[in-house]
């Protein structure tokens, strides 16, 4: 029997801690089954796969992001017009009508120094950079007309990541891991690998913002242990471990009943995944099984880090049901010497990034895969110091990303912009549009995935957003 003088002495901490609390039980509890009360009985993971709103074209996500957008007058949209203005000083109407991030005075045109061809039956034109890329054009949807509302690279990257300019929101991978789950309980929801550094706005750009960090993405290193601290320590065995983590969980259970913390769902679920991970990492990881004519394909070998490796390990991560991967390669930032630094870094992505497209489409997995390309922004027509070392500014008004696989009409190309490629000219489509048609195809509406914080209803496409109807098969 409690007394009264013991109930008085409730603390002002103690008062907002459990009474926050108290408020939230019965929202998480319900997603929580009977069994889940009790340190003995089981537990529900908050990761188990869940339906769709309606009928899904696609299963899983390999999202590419290459850091420090690319130049797509270089890669994907020929402008002969820009061509043949190059050296001229650019037109008074667009030099005064643009902020640039680094320009200040009026700068000279640059057209791009690569040739342009057509590819495949549907005839979409692709530079020279990427013959591998080119060959599989007929499953490819270009979105020429992209623009975003971000001029700088860290808040560009948060923008097109997370549908917002600033650090504090959940992830297009924590959302569509939030909304749909995993369909595999061995490995990761959200997976992430990241080629050279990464970007400015560092993890936040797989964070789960204000979301239960249970949808937050997992990164998976190239060398020494794929996660940190998966590993056991010298000494401890795989038994002792189990009768550890047994331990803390069944703590871990008391508390969450007791509490109703989502954070605390969390720990349980990521005590449980990093023991199963202990299996199951090191063989997804190890690639020596992979044919020599696998290998040949993507220009990898066997325990060697790279991003080609990375995007072999990205089919093998959804051919386990892995929900969400994202790959980021660094090195795409040219304000100077582009003619050369593109060329070496297009190089290092054509072969494996094609490779990872023809292996998904063997294998029978590019009809529930949906694989994205893309930057925070794009490049201007315009040059950046002197046509000698000549780069390109950032340009968040006019910029292509491409997609291609589960519910995606392949070799359509959406949008146009004028003959220098600096405005949009037809179907512009926003960062918005771009994530409610990923989560469309995943089938999910955007409207209606929500999280409800500090007294409203969040989603990743804001208040705005429509899915691009033009790409979808």
């Amino acid at each position: 029997m409690i007394s009264q003088s013991a109930k008085l002495q409730l603390t002002r901490r103690e008062l907002f801690r459990t009474g926050a609390m108290g408020i939230g039980v019965p929202a998480w509890m319900s997603l929580l089954s009977e069994e889940t009360i009790g340190a003995k009985k089981s537990y529900v993971n908050p990761l188990r796969a869940r339906e769709s709103d309606y009928k899904r074209r696609a299963k899983s996500v390999i999202y590419i992001h290459m850091i420090g957008a690319p130049s797509q007058l270089d890669l994907y949209v020929d402008k002969p017009k820009l061509r043949e203005m190059t050296g001229e000083l650019c037109p008074d109407e667009l030099f005064n009508s643009q902020q640039f991030a680094f320009i200040r005075s009026r700068p000279k045109m640059y057209g791009s120094a690569f040739k342009f061809r057509n590819y495949g039956e549907s005839g979409q034109t692709f530079s020279e950079l990427l013959p591998n890329i080119g060959s599989m054009a007929d499953d490819i949807a270009v979105i020429k007309s992209m623009y975003s509302e971000q001029i700088n690279h860290a808040p560009a990257q948060l923008f097109m990541q997370t549908g917002f300019g600033r650090f504090g929101r959940p992830s297009m991978g924590s959302w569509v891991t939030y909304g749909l789950g995993s369909e595999n309980q061995n490995l990761p929801a959200f997976v992430v690998m990241v080629t050279g550094s990464v970007g400015g706005a560092g993890n936040s750009m797989w964070g789960s913002g204000f979301l239960p960090s249970i949808y937050q993405g997992v990164e998976f290193r190239a060398s020494g242990d794929p996660v940190l601290f998966l590993s056991n320590p010298k000494g401890v065995h795989r038994t002792d471990r189990r009768k550890i983590v047994d331990a803390i969980v069944a703590l871990n259970r008391e508390q969450l009943v007791d509490m109703g913390d989502p954070e605390i769902a969390t720990r349980i679920g990521q005590y449980e995944m990093a023991f199963r991970m202990q299996t199951s990492v090191p063989k997804l990881m190890d690639t020596s099984q992979e044919s020599m004519a696998t290998h040949e394909m993507y220009g990898t070998k066997p325990g060697q880090a790279s991003f080609a490796n990375n995007c072999m390990l990205a089919r093998r991560f959804v051919e386990r049901g892995v929900r969400f991967v994202q790959l980021f390669d660094q090195g795409w930032d040219h304000h100077g010497g582009i003619e050369k630094s593109i060329r070496n870094k297009a190089s290092q992505i054509d072969k494996p990034i094609a490779a990872l497209l023809k292996d998904l489409k063997q294998r029978g997995l590019l009809d529930e895969t949906l694989v994205i390309c893309g930057s925070e922004f794009g490049r201007t027509p315009m040059v950046q110091g002197n046509l000698s070392n000549a780069g390109r500014d950032h340009h968040k008004d006019c910029f292509a990303i491409w997609m291609a696989g589960g519910g995606i009409r392949g070799g359509s190309r959406i949008g146009e912009s004028d003959d220098l490629g600096f405005s949009i000219t037809a179907d512009p489509v926003s960062v918005h549009d771009f994530h409610a048609t990923v989560l469309h195809l995943l089938g999910k509406d955007h409207e209606e995935l929500t999280y409800r914080y500090q007294g409203r209803q969040f989603r990743l496409t804001d208040v705005a957003g429509t899915p691009v109807q033009k790409i979808l098969s």
